[in-house]
């Protein structure tokens, strides 16, 4: 019904959702947007979807809905996943723009392009809530959030910002060393941290921060929340594919306008 409201859990939006057994097995590096020296360091430059997907929920907190509404769409330019999903639910809830069901789907869709559970979970409850017109919609606006917000569109985006990133700080493109110490000026002095932390090639490969991605977002934890209820929501996993056509990569598409980061 339109009144249950899936929602994401907070712990899973900042990257702190549990690892499975699997996961652990291959010693995930530690989450960067939980060191403060990290994003002092300049960390989140080189890191567009996370740097956007933080503002988002930074105004989301301060109830600025509008302004989190667009710097999670920005965060979805390059390729965020959980970004794409926020503005689905935002949409759907009408939180920052007029609510949209055919557009909330739409952006779910997208959100759960790469099979992640929850998303895809998500997706599944928003169709069936979905009436005919709206469905009809849905696939059309869809293929226009392909081509724009995509993988085969957004993943290059990332890609290049990693790289560009990369090398703009490590003046050598044959990559990183540990041996390199980062200064990071602080009033009354500075703190030194180690460049095998600051550069682990799983932040900055985008191959590796792809899989890093994965390993977090493959099983998010999601709850369904009605008025003085919460429950954990247990259901078969969905099929996997879209409902939206292939659709034409637009990389160059331009990038969506932010209000002020402050």
């Amino acid at each position: 019904m339109r009144g249950r409201v899936a929602i994401f859990m907070l712990s899973a939006l900042l990257f702190t959702s549990a690892a499975t057994a699997a996961d652990k097995k291959k010693a995930l590096p530690p989450d960067p947007l939980q060191d403060p020296v990290m994003l002092t360091a300049g960390f989140l430059s080189g890191h567009p979807d996370l740097r956007y997907r933080l503002l988002g929920l930074e105004k989301r907190k301060q109830e600025k809905l509008e302004d989190a509404l667009k710097f999670f769409q920005r965060a979805a330019y390059y390729a965020d996943k959980p970004s794409q999903g926020m503005v689905a639910e935002m949409l759907w809830n009408g939180q920052g723009a007029p609510q949209d069901h055919a557009l909330a789907y739409a952006w779910m869709d997208l959100a759960a392009e790469r099979g992640y559970e929850g998303f895809l979970g998500l997706r599944e409850r928003y169709w069936g809530e979905l009436t005919e017109a709206e469905r009809k919609r849905a696939i059309d606006v869809g293929q226009e959030l392909y081509a724009k917000y995509g993988d085969a569109a957004a993943k290059p985006r990332i890609a290049t910002a990693l790289r560009r990133e990369r090398l703009r700080m490590t003046g050598s493109r044959t990559g990183f060393t540990g041996n390199l110490e980062i200064f990071v000026p602080s009033p009354g002095g500075g703190t030194v941290i180690s460049g095998s932390k600051f550069y682990d090639k799983r932040y900055w490969d985008p191959k590796l921060y792809q899989e890093w991605h994965d390993a977090i977002w493959a099983k998010p934890r999601i709850g369904r929340v009605s008025v003085g209820e919460v429950e954990t929501v247990k259901e078969d996993t969905p099929p996997l594919k879209s409902r939206v056509p292939d659709t034409a990569p637009q990389a160059d598409a331009p990038e969506p306008e932010t209000p002020s980061e402050r």
